[in-house]
């Protein structure tokens, strides 16, 4: 990828080292573990996390999930999400998995967005805030540019809500990665 460089390299590392679990959608999950599980090297921060941590896959499709240490999530999707968020640990993150992060929106679940912003118009492509999304406030937690002129955002939805929630155990993030 031409905007991974040393700077996105080490942002990404510490994103994934704050994880405690991660959720997934099921194409996101598929396509992470097909690359993921191969990695086996122990020096490798993203892989050794990514293979070691828990996964909560969502899915209506899948009958199991091959990938280590990976639980599928069926039924009351928010419901399973926010037991998860409730527990001790890192963040739970999402990677990618546009749709599922749509459905966590629509149910006030997602704490903080993580957003990579590279320099190119691609002219079509899918839409994280899609039409019908709830409007919100985000306050900006971080940002920076990289050696390559991409720019990594962090805001949080906490400071839009209308009643402020207690901190959760386990923050939601909401993550794109390359």
């Amino acid at each position: 990828m031409p905007y991974f460089d040393q700077d996105m390299d080490r942002l990404t590392a510490g994103w994934i080292a704050a994880a405690g679990a991660f959720l997934f959608g099921r194409r996101t999950c598929e396509l992470f573990a097909a690359y993921w599980s191969q990695v086996t090297d122990p020096g490798d921060p993203r892989a050794t996390r990514l293979n070691a941590l828990p996964k909560y896959v969502v899915s209506t499709t899948l009958a199991r999930v091959p990938w280590n240490n990976s639980r599928l999530l069926q039924g009351d999707m928010a419901g399973e999400v926010a037991k998860l968020k409730r527990q001790p640990g890192g963040e739970l993150q999402v990677h990618g998995s546009a749709e599922l992060v749509r459905t966590l929106m629509k149910h006030d679940l997602v704490d903080e967005y993580r957003l990579l912003i590279h320099p190119v118009v691609l002219g079509s492509g899918k839409r994280l805030f899609e039409g019908g999304t709830t409007p919100a406030a985000l306050q900006l937690i971080d940002t920076k540019t990289t050696s390559r002129g991409s720019s990594p955002i962090s805001t949080s939805r906490q400071a839009s809500r209308s009643t402020p929630r207690p901190p959760p155990s386990r923050r939601g993030a909401s993550s794109r990665t390359p």
